[in-house]
């Protein structure tokens, strides 16, 4: 559906993480892009647990500007169950989600915007990246990438990142999947609304440092990986069929030696025994840590608890 132009509310949700170096620069900025758009703006701040002054920067630009909405997260719970609060909280026809490092640049809001009214219900960007050079980290996202796409049903474009504007319709759909461990880049193609792809240049950081660690990366692509495929189940089970293959062409072997009377040639050792051992006794462990994986996952699920909590000060009336 083509929404019109005329009192089209929009939301922007920023998560931030010990910014305080950056996130008044980074509004400074989003505003020069915004207030020049004859739209209705709202703005959610979803500070994610910061240990830093985030706080209390966000609770003065407030002041200055009645139409940004800090909430502040009881803990650190990740950048993506930040961004499901603001999707969640977020009032509006259409909802932008960005990074508040400066490293997504406000200036592309306006050809969004654009493509929305256009009929897209989902404006996706993709990070231009090829001319940068090699690095471990775009080595690992490049893998990352060709391994979910691979095994996955769900195909996540490379070099997507979470700077995305979605329709109501979208943001609807995406608060209607309520698993723990999430994914949104997986999820926003999954649920397969009309899209479209913007490429984009990024920036440098304003300042500070990417809060965005290795460890971080990793548990990311394993919400990723467990949570849009059965392949590693799969893999299991393959290694299992073939080690059965192996032992019934290993009987073959060995019963050719009894009927035939040469049950003498037969080696007494212990070596290839103990070899099948450890290979059989090691894909068992692999599956069953595969199976542990999801069950894990499951039960995290079961226990329905929360993908994040709010913090209320007194003084905010909550």
């Amino acid at each position: 559906m083509i929404m019109k132009k005329k009192n089209l509310r929009v939301a922007i949700v920023v998560p931030v993480y010990n910014e305080s170096e950056v996130v008044r620069q980074f509004f400074t900025r989003l505003l020069k892009t915004v207030d020049q758009l004859p739209y209705t703006f709202s703005f959610y701040f979803i500070d994610d647990g910061s240990s830093d002054p985030t706080p209390g920067t966000l609770a003065s630009l407030v002041k200055k500007d009645r139409r940004l909405v800090p909430i502040t997260l009881s803990r650190n719970f990740g950048h993506q169950a930040a961004l499901s609060a603001g999707l969640d909280l977020a009032a509006g026809d259409v909802v932008i989600t960005m990074d508040g490092d400066g490293q997504h640049p406000p200036e592309m809001i306006p050809q969004m915007l654009d493509l929305i009214l256009q009929g897209y219900d989902v404006v996706q960007t993709q990070r231009m990246d090829q001319a940068l050079p090699p690095s471990f980290k775009k080595w690992t996202s490049g893998l990352f990438y060709r391994l979910i796409n691979a095994i996955s049903g769900t195909h996540v474009l490379p070099g997507t990142a979470d700077f995305r504007a979605l329709s109501r319709q979208a943001v609807d759909a995406l608060k209607s999947m309520p698993e723990y461990h999430r994914f949104l880049r997986g999820m926003v193609s999954w649920i397969g609304f009309k899209t479209i792809i913007l490429p984009y240049e990024p920036r440098e950081r304003l300042s500070g440092t990417s809060k965005y660690s290795l460890g971080k990366m990793f548990r990311l692509a394993m919400d990723a990986v467990f949570s849009f495929s059965l392949a590693p189940l799969y893999i299991g089970l393959s290694l299992g069929l073939l080690l059965f293959c192996l032992a019934a062409m290993e009987m073959v072997y060995v019963l050719s030696f009894w009927i035939t009377g040469q049950t003498s040639n037969l080696a007494r050792g212990w070596s290839s025994l103990m070899f099948v051992i450890l290979i059989v006794g090691g894909m068992l462990m692999a599956l069953l840590g595969f199976i542990g994986v999801y069950v894990g996952y499951i039960f995290q699920e079961v226990k329905k608890r929360p993908v994040y909590l709010i913090r209320k000060d007194e003084d905010d009336g909550g």
